[in-house]
């Protein structure tokens, strides 16, 4: 089993970008499969992205495609989230999230499928 814990989070201004990060303890990182979750202030936890296990697959929500890029370095145990033409509806707390099951990109959308999260890093754009 893995733990997980996020960095990088803060305050940037409407249009800036922020670079999450999620490191990962433990030698079994690459058998995992990763998602980014996001959850404002009274809202449900929401998809944001996932990577699978080798990094050429990801998959995104529509809310965030072509501005949100999600990468790994299994080596350094670690992944990415990249968020560019950031928006104020982007504000939540952000959660990195593993998931040991194989399954298609569409069937890890939700939040069940993951097994081990991280402890969430606040982001907050400024309009």
């Amino acid at each position: 089993q893995v733990l997980l814990a996020e960095s990088g989070g803060g305050l940037v201004q409407a249009g800036g970008s922020l670079r999450l990060s999620c490191a990962a303890s433990g030698r079994t990182f690459s058998s995992y499969a990763m998602g980014w979750f996001r959850q404002a202030p009274g809202k449900e936890r929401e998809f944001v992205g996932r990577i699978n296990r080798g990094g050429g697959v990801t998959y995104y929500a529509d809310s965030v495609k072509g501005r949100f890029t999600i990468s790994r370095d299994n080596v350094k145990n670690t992944v990415y989230l990249q968020m560019n033409s950031l928006k104020p509806e982007d504000t939540a707390v952000y959660y990195c999230a593993a998931d040991s099951v194989v399954r298609t990109s569409s069937g890890g959308t939700a939040s069940y499928a993951y097994n081990v999260w991280g402890q969430g890093t606040q982001v907050t754009v400024s309009s």
